[in-house]
């Protein structure tokens, strides 16, 4: 049993694992957020019914996400103690850039979200709701710099094989950081907007007509059908960034052998490294130098360029088109679903079948994106810097093997576990409506106005 597969293996357990919690709570606070202040505007109890119905979901997420993430942390030193000896310098500020300016915002207010309404002032829990969401950004902000910076590293020098920092800004700012931080966020705000409105369809699959089981789904649908347009487009930018700064990463999402103009659009294959072609191919005509260079004889970069520098073609072949595909399905889904709430006010059985399904499309999108975009940039580490085989650890494989089956039944567990109290809680909202009694403080409240307090 090779190490070093079973390390990349298992990392990539634990981080696929960990992401689908960050996504939902970077996106869902800002969703929490519009929820209370349409509560402060028109005093209407059916937002704050949604707003408690949801900040369960985000701290349930929270939970998942710091849980996941220290088992994470363990395995730099553990799996990968290269990775820190060699780029330390820099992963690690950004790290604690991360837990001091963004976690700890959202840990300590997060409380005063889920029991503090009218414990303090309707401002102080407004603000509550403004530092969680904002935490949760900030979070991101610094881990996609780090991520970034592995992809496409500035500012630094080495010395003696160790990262040394020259310019924070040219750091943070790195050539690909400002397309992926776009990219990310619109992807979380996409899961989330997908996550509330399937759990909202299910809810009206259950006979629920309440007015907060409208205003969660009127939310998760229109905010879904306005973003995926703009994540095609972000999507398109950030393609033709890495088409620029990774270009054997492109290839190999395009599947594409040979360098040259008039390269096809594949929309189907089996690569074959060992033969270096593509199997079963179907493709468009001209389409890949149509859509990275926007001309029909733009020249594409092929993967016999790159001889041993070039990440494994299948997955991040079919990675880039499970991502792509979904968005798609994304984007029927949520105009129809827009269409049929705006002038019919209701949904067709059928959708709204097919929305609860959904409500998982944006974890399948992200993960084929993660995946796309971290299998992408092997056989490195750090591009050019550090190679992965470089970094792993003198652990045995027979243990690496023990603890990641540990790792996947424990996460598989979770993840259903996880799972079921998303259904339980939809099912009693669906139950409940908006005829059940609120705890007794939200009860006095409803009858006095908010944006006087």
């Amino acid at each position: 049993m090779d190490p070093l597969i079973l390390s990349r293996i298992q990392f990539g357990a634990n981080i696929s694992f960990h992401i689908l919690f960050p996504t939902i709570t970077i996106a869902l606070g800002w969703v929490l957020l519009f929820f209370k202040l349409r509560y402060n505007a028109t005093n209407d109890s059916a937002w704050m019914r949604a707003y408690f119905t949801w900040v369960k979901v985000f701290a349930l997420s929270f939970a998942m996400g710091v849980v996941s993430g220290v088992t994470m942390s363990f395995q730099f030193g553990t799996n990968w103690p290269g990775y820190m000896e060699h780029v330390g310098n820099i992963a690690g500020p950004l790290l604690a850039f991360e837990i001091l300016t963004a976690f700890f915002l959202e840990a300590a207010f997060l409380g005063i979200m889920l029991f503090g309404f009218r414990r303090v002032s309707n401002r102080v829990h407004t603000l509550a709701t403004v530092l969680v969401a904002g935490g949760t950004t900030l979070s991101a902000f610094w881990i996609i710099a780090l991520n970034s910076w592995m992809q496409t590293p500035a500012g630094f020098e080495m010395i003696d094989g160790k990262a040394h920092a020259v310019d924070w800004w040219a750091i943070v700012f790195n050539p690909s950081m400002p397309y992926r931080l776009v990219h990310m966020l619109l992807a979380s705000g996409l899961t989330v907007s997908f996550l509330v409105s399937g759990l909202s369809a299910l809810r009206y699959l259950n006979g629920d007509r309440s007015e907060s089981m409208w205003k969660a789904l009127r939310t998760g649908v229109f905010t879904a059908a306005i973003l995926i347009p703009i994540q095609i487009f972000a999507g398109d930018q950030h393609g033709l960034n890495t088409l620029e700064h990774q270009p054997q990463k492109i290839a190999a999402m395009e599947a594409n052998w040979n360098t040259g103009p008039n390269v096809p659009l594949v929309l189907f294959a089996l690569p074959d490294e060992a033969a270096k072609e593509n199997r079963f191919e179907i493709a468009i005509p001209d389409g890949a130098s149509l859509v990275l260079r926007h001309s029909t004889d733009g020249v594409v970069p092929g993967l016999n360029d790159y001889p041993g520098n070039h990440p494994p073609v299948f997955p991040v072949f079919w990675g880039f088109r499970i991502m792509v595909g979904t968005g798609l399905l994304m984007l029927a889904v949520s105009w129809s679903a827009a269409f049929f709430l705006k002038r019919r006010h209701s949904l067709p059985k059928p959708l709204a079948m097919l929305m609860v399904p959904m409500a998982l499309s944006g974890w399948l999108a992200t993960l084929a994106g993660w995946y796309t975009t971290e299998i992408g940039r092997q056989p490195w580490l750090v591009t050019g810097v550090l190679k992965t085989a470089d970094a792993v650890g003198p652990v045995a494989g027979s243990h690496v093997a023990l603890t990641l089956a540990v790792y996947l039944i424990l996460y598989v567990l979770l993840l259903l576990a996880y799972l079921g109290v998303l259904v339980h809680l939809a099912l009693k909202a669906a139950k409940d409506g908006d005829s059940s009694p609120l705890p007794g403080v939200m009860k006095a409240a409803m009858s006095q106005p908010a944006a006087g307090e």
